[in-house]
This record gives C-alpha cells, structure tokens and sequence, in this order.
C-alpha cells in the first residue's frame, strides 16, 4: 500500500543510560506545515481504502435507524423543579429540560445544539444552586478539556454576565445563598500551547455573581506541589468547603476542609494519600466518606473535624463498594459483584435494611440529590437493554419505572452470557459475551473484544446502538473485565498497574485466546478495539502477538510510554504507569510500549487507528507516530490506517453525526479485512 510519506530521523533520547530512537519526533509538532500534510494525506487514504466498502453507506444508514430513539438521563432536583437531559434521537448534544411534573416534558433551559452550527460546541458540566433558581453551566470545543463557565437564570431562561475561562477537570459548587461558586482552573496557557503544554499548578477560587473573573479569590493552591489536583465541594449545611486533594490519577487522596462560617484556615483532615477518601456528605462536625483505608473493597465510615477519630458505619463486604449517596437517615450503596450491580440501602447507623431490587444483570447510576429528599432516581442499562429510568422512593424502598425508549429493534433477539475464563498467572478473570440469538458458534462469527483494564475504572454493562448493529451484522461483542480496573476493589486495580501492567495484556491476550478455544471466533476473524488507556492496551497486545489477531482497532491511545508525561495532562497518569523520569520505569516501559516495539518485517493485523485533532488528553501524536512506525514496520499486506477526526478532542461531547460516521468506518474497516 502506497502510504504518505514520513521521513525517519536521527533523533535519539538517552534515559539513565539508555539510548532509545525516536524517528518520528517531528510528528508531535502537529500543526507544522509538514505534520498537517501527513495528516491530510493520511485522511485520504483511509477514505480511498473505506470507500471500496460497497456496505459502507448501508451500515451508515442502519447506525442512524438504530441510533434515533428518545434517550434521557437521570432526573435531580432543582428547587421546586426537575432537571433532566433528552436526546430526540439523532441530535448532536442532549438538551436540558426543566418541569415540575415528570409524566411531561416541560421546557427547555439549556440547547447546546444552538452553541455552534456543527455541534462541536458541548456542554461539559451543570450545577445547580441548592434552590434551583441558578445554573453554572460550562462549554467545551471541539471536544477540548478546557472548560468556560457560565451562569443562567433559571426561571428566564436568560444568561447573566458572568464568565469564568481556563477551567479544567473542575466542577462548580454553590455557596448555600447562591452568591456565587467555587470552581478550579489553572493559568492562562499560551494560545499556542494550549492544546500540547503539561499542566501544573491547579488553583481553587471563588467567583461571586455579577463580577469580573479578574476579581476572584483565590482560595487555596500549593505551588509546593504543582501535581496537586482540587475538586472543590460545598457540605450541604453550607458552612464548609470540602477540598479533594488528588495526585494525578491515583484513586488514593487527601481531603482538607475550610470552615466558611468563620473563615479560618484550610485543616488537612486526611494529610496522606494512602487510601480513596470519597466524600459523602456530613452531619455537623462527622464527615463521611467511601473509603479504602484498611478495606480495598471500600467500606463507609466517618470522621470527626474536631479529634479526627475515625468509626466505621458500613464494613467492607466481598464485593467492591463502588458508590454511595445519603439520603435522610438512609445510605444507597452500590456494589458490583462481578462487574454487575448491586444497591443495597442502610440506615447512618450502618444497619441493612433493604436491597434496591434490580430489573437484571446489568449497571445502575444515579441515587443523587440532597439529604432532606424523599425520592431519588436512578437508571439502569444492559448489554442488550437501553437504558430506563427509574424513581426510588427511600421510604417505602420501592423503585418505579418513570421512563423507558421506545426502541426501532426487538431486543428479545439478543443474549448476553457472563463467562470467567483463566489468565497467564492462573487469575479468574470474568467476561460478558453478548450475540444475536441464532448466531452460529463454529468459529465462523467475527467477534470484537473489548477492553481498558486501567485506572480503578470498572467496565459495567451498557446498552449501545453501534453494538447493536455489529450483532445484527452477525457479530459476537466481548467485554472483558481485567486486571487494572476496579471491578473487584483497590487490589485488583494494584494487580494492573506499574510493574504489574503486563497483568492487564495477558488478561486481554487470554480473553482473545478463550475466545478462539469455545469457538466463539478465530483469529483471523477477531479485532480487538479500546481507546485511551484501552488503546494502550489494543497496542500493546498487537505488538506483542499480532499472529493472534485480524485486526486491531486502537482508539485515542496512549502508545509511546516514553514522552505521554510531557503532554497535556499526561504526567497525572504516572501513577498508573510509572515514569521514563525515573530511572526503575524506564526498561519496564520500555518491554510494552506500543511506539517502541513496532519490529520492521512483521505482519501485524489490519489497523485502523483513530484520534481527534483537538485531543488535549492524550496528544494525538502518540496516535501519529504509532501510525507512521507501522505503516514503516509492516511485513504483511494488511493495511495500516490512520483516520483524524476534525474539530473533536478526546470523545467527550462528540456529537451524534461524527460518532454515526466513526462506528460506520470502523465497521467498514471490519467488512473488509475480517470478511464479515
């Protein structure tokens, strides 16, 4: 295959001894005139090679069919009213709706669609004032991080003065009277840098309404520690400001509180990061948290501001504790047991008293609101069930359906089983399989597997009209929970992590191998496909065995473990990886990184690697220079391409058309090298 251009350079990086080439340096510069030609030629071949798929346009139009239905998301309170997102069905952003009833739609308050013509422009964030009467709304473009507060009243419709620029992983949490919010960003980068330069240095502040942002107060940072993260958060008795204190992307933190009623200092109520200290909610001086201290499957207790004496009110259970929310005298916990859900409802004195009873094996989410609520709302999906709405009345413990799709296929056709299949080392590691019904199991059916297996992130089921489409085309879906998430607690993130990472690929290479052997699939009709650290992990597992696979679909990837510190907010994953800054890192780094163990003559799978121009998460020159070394390395004839969404960053807040056209080419890549 004729691929573009991209020359090799001499550049060579030396670590603690260690010489290491990398001769596509050039490509991190993304927007030199040479690197954008790459980028366009690239583009074009991708289309020349897609184009041929004569089913290309009918997976297209059944992807829109299927994706148009009426979707809506958990329901909260916002004063006297009820404030939910809905999807008609093939609009580019949810929009929000406020009402006072339910059973009807009520009125828009928020279209994002109206934010820019190719809704490019997404919402990223909304909070509401504790009595509904504001909204602190943030926008992002082109999918950046990068966020921009605004404010809009509620019962207008109309938005105030205020804007607040150069947030970043931040939410906004109201004072008690609503006079405004607190909220964290960082400097204001240099235009140019904006989209490539490490992040340091995250500041607290405090924007009052009616005010320039020029006048916020700064209220906490720690130019001490310029890897510090903050998440800022108002108790619900408004007389304290709760501050998260994060190092990267562990699940472990600190917790500081400041007092707002008399505007002392900041206390250090948990100084270490040792364990996950997830706030809850307080009870006067008695703040409770989720927490894996002495418990890595979580367990609840409390803490007292004034002694810092810690008790416990829920103890650790066999399965992993992966939320809890109060309500009144209740606490709604939600557990996985593996990887499906469980919620379960205690009183503050940690006593059971009864399960939420579920419609199936599947993922619920929400169980939000404020202590003095009566009801809340929760959802639940499937791998073949779209996601329903449910009300929980806390005290009659009685759930009741208030939303469910109206779906354009019959969902009966499809089956979803959970297996448990054995790693390299001899671990259980479980996996849910999901196919049409009547779908042959001879081998003949070209399966995808899916996977992450990284930072404490557990992947539950959920309903998705793209996997839809690939099971109606005959094709097997396969989730596989590894090592690296969370679905079984903090030791089985541990068993994934740093020196253990390998843990994860041998998990996806057995999953892939288990596959093959219940003849679910062969290898040469088997893509794997993740994005993120999933495409960390797709690179990884085709280096190491592309005999094993047909094709490899690496999405937005993390694939020179060298250099991902120096981007963006690449340094945060550090503690998921370790660092090439540190010399003990640097050869196990250096055994799995997908960039550096790219061998010239190999025949690697069919790849088609995607990323978005505007990713500001994870660079997408590691997606570039990844591209580039296969196209060099190839030693078959199966094609290596690279397709560069414009106008989107790392995924969130893509809108519908450009995630329609994405699955459509990823699954026309499928039609034609697995033969589907």
């Amino acid at each position: 295959m004729p691929y573009p251009d991209a020359p090799r350079v001499d550049q060579i990086d030396e670590y603690f001894g260690t010489r290491v080439a990398d001769p596509y340096r050039w490509l991190e510069e993304v927007d030199s005139p040479q690197t954008q030609r790459w980028i366009a030629e690239e583009n074009e071949l991708a289309e020349s090679v897609l184009a041929t798929v004569p089913r290309r346009e009918a997976i297209r139009d059944r992807l829109t069919q299927v994706w148009n239905y009426e979707r809506r998301s958990v329901p909260e309170k916002a004063g006297e009213l009820y404030a939910y997102f809905r999807n008609a069905g093939l609009q580019n952003q949810a929009v929000l709706y406020v009402t006072r009833d339910l059973a009807e739609p009520g009125r828009v308050l928020l279209d994002p669609n109206t934010l820019s013509p190719d809704g490019t422009v997404a919402l990223s964030g909304v909070v509401f004032s504790y009595n509904g009467s504001r909204l602190a709304y943030s926008i992002s473009a082109s999918g950046s991080d990068w966020q921009e507060w605004h404010v809009r009243d509620v019962a207008t419709g109309s938005d105030l003065t205020d804007v607040v620029r150069w947030s970043k992983f931040s939410g906004a949490s109201w004072m008690r009277d609503g006079s405004g919010f607190y909220y964290s960003r960082y400097d204001e980068p240099a235009s140019e840098s904006k989209y490539k330069d490490a992040n340091y240095f995250h500041k607290v502040y405090f924007h009052r309404l009616g005010t320039p942002q020029s006048t916020d107060v700064l209220v906490y940072e720690r130019p001490d520690h310029k890897d510090w993260n903050f998440g800022a958060i108002t108790t619900e008795d408004g007389r304290y400001l709760v501050l998260d204190v994060s190092r990267g992307s562990a699940p472990e933190n600190g917790v500081f509180v400041k007092d707002l009623s008399t505007g002392g200092p900041v206390i250090e109520l948990v100084p270490d990061d040792d364990a996950r200290y997830a706030y809850l909610a307080n009870d006067g001086t008695a703040f409770y948290f989720l927490t894996t201290k002495d418990a890595p499957r979580g367990r609840i207790v409390a803490i007292d501001l004034r002694d810092r004496t810690l008790r416990e009110i829920v103890a650790q259970s066999d399965d992993a504790l992966d939320g809890a929310t109060f309500f009144g005298d209740r606490i709604v916990a939600a557990y996985l047991h593996d990887a499906l859900a469980r919620a379960v409802v205690y009183g503050l004195d940690g006593r059971l008293r009864s399960d939420v009873a579920l419609p199936g094996l599947g993922s619920v989410a929400g169980f939000g609101g404020k202590r003095t609520d009566r009801e809340t709302f929760y959802s639940y999906t499937s791998y073949t069930e779209p996601t329903s709405i449910y009300r929980y009345d806390v005290e009659r413990g009685v759930s009741t359906r208030v939303f469910t799709p109206q779906i354009h296929f019959d969902a009966s056709a499809f089956a979803s089983e959970q297996v448990f299949y054995t790693s390299k080392d001899g671990t259980r590691v479980p996996m849910i399989v999901t196919w049409k019904k009547g779908t042959p199991r001879d081998g003949s059916a070209p399966a995808i597997l899916y996977g992450y297996g990284g930072f404490d992130i557990s992947l539950t089921p959920a309903f998705s009209s793209a996997v839809l489409v690939w099971l109606e085309m005959g094709g097997i879906y396969a989730v596989a929970n590894l090592r690296g998430g969370g679905e079984y607690g903090e030791r089985w993130h541990q068993g994934g992590m740093k020196a253990n990472k390998q843990n994860t690929f041998d998990d996806f290479i057995a999953a892939a191998e288990f596959l093959v052997a219940e003849n679910w699939t062969t290898t040469a009709k088997l893509a794997i496909h993740g994005g993120s650290n999933g495409g960390l992990l797709v690179g990884a597992c085709m280096t190491q065995r592309p005999e094993l696979f047909g094709a490899a679909l690496p999405s937005v990837g993390v694939l020179d473990m060298l250099r991902f510190q120096r981007f963006t907010i690449g340094w945060a994953w550090t503690s998921d990886y370790g660092s090439s800054d540190e010399a003990a890192d640097v050869e196990l780094l250096l055994r799995y990184s997908p960039y550096h163990n790219v061998r010239e003559g190999i025949r690697y799978p069919a790849t088609l690697i995607t990323t978005g121009d505007h990713d500001d998460r994870v660079f997408p020159a590691h997606s570039f220079k990844f591209a580039a070394a296969l196209q060099h390395a190839q030693g078959g004839d199966e094609p290596i391409l690279l397709r560069v969404e414009t106008k989107t960053g790392h995924g969130a807040g893509k809108p519908t058309a450009k995630l329609i056209d994405e699955v459509a080419d990823r699954y026309a890549f499928l039609v034609k090298v697995l033969g589907v």
